[in-house]
């Protein structure tokens, strides 16, 4: 799928802008950039767009006032932040104001590329999952009408789509097209670097993976231990409040001290 986008990028870096956007429009996407967190908004007011990027720390309007700001007022909007250093506290906080993701400087226009390219096309998957709900609501009403004695089935799925698309462990099931996890009847969403953390977990269980394996498989870093411990931290603590039941007693992702964590499914 080769998705093209709007996106709005805000950083009181001339420079940085400016390489961000050039990144962007050379994969095809329409770029505007504005130089702080008041000016983006404005942009926002007038103009629609499919993402934004932001960095966290900026002069005057900050990027976490910013953030609060634009998910007042547009709620699904996908929102990246970047920042030069990870912040445990200013990242969870960025979550609970409704975060997408977050990238860490110097930003990889590799990196780059691929979360724009997988959020454009959850976008797209989200518009496209809501008609086809819609059309299912739609007939759904129409049969009722009719009242029909007949009952309809699904379609039976292939055993060799099935083990291609979803990955199962226990309760918890990754659909690897849709991106969706569901615990036991739950459906739960989760930002896309916190899914591929808990899909290098899932594969790997129930061995202990170790902080530099889960960064490199989920993000592509080559972070030093005390570096990827920290990046670690913050997409565990996300995926435990999304899946466990209780996050300070978690079931199902374990925490191995001073090696890692893993995946328990039982």
């Amino acid at each position: 799928m080769n998705q093209r986008g709007r996106i709005l990028v805000i950083d009181d870096e001339a420079a940085l802008r400016q390489t961000l956007a050039r990144i962007l429009q050379r994969e095809g996407h329409e770029v505007t950039t504005a130089e702080s967190g008041e000016m983006g908004l404005s942009l926002l007011a007038n103009t629609p767009f499919d993402l934004v990027y932001m960095d966290l720390r900026m002069p005057g309007m900050a990027g976490l006032d910013t953030l609060k700001a634009i998910h007042t007022s547009q709620p699904n909007l996908p929102v990246i932040l970047f920042t030069a250093q990870p912040d445990m506290q200013s990242a969870v906080e960025a979550l609970r104001l409704g975060a997408t993701d977050y990238l860490l400087k110097p930003l990889q226009p590799e990196v780059l590329i691929e979360r724009t390219r997988k959020t454009l096309i959850g976008l797209e998957k989200d518009r496209r999952r809501r008609e086809i709900q819609a059309q299912i609501d739609s007939l759904q009403t129409e049969l009722k009408k009719l009242e029909a004695d007949e009952t309809i089935s699904p379609l039976d799925v292939p055993a060799s789509v099935n083990e291609e698309r979803f990955l199962s462990r226990g309760k918890l099931t990754l659909d690897l097209h849709t991106r969706r996890v569901t615990v036991g009847k739950r459906v739960v969403n989760l930002p896309p670097t916190a899914f591929d953390y808990l899909l290098v977990l899932a594969r790997h269980a129930p061995n202990v993976v170790d902080y530099q394996t889960l960064v490199t498989e989920a993000q592509g870093y080559q972070a030093d231990v005390r570096e990827a411990q920290e990046l670690v931290k913050w997409h565990i603590h996300h995926i435990r409040q999304a899946i466990e039941a209780d996050a300070q007693n978690p079931a199902f992702i374990i925490n191995v001290r001073g090696s890692g964590y893993r995946f328990v499914a039982d």
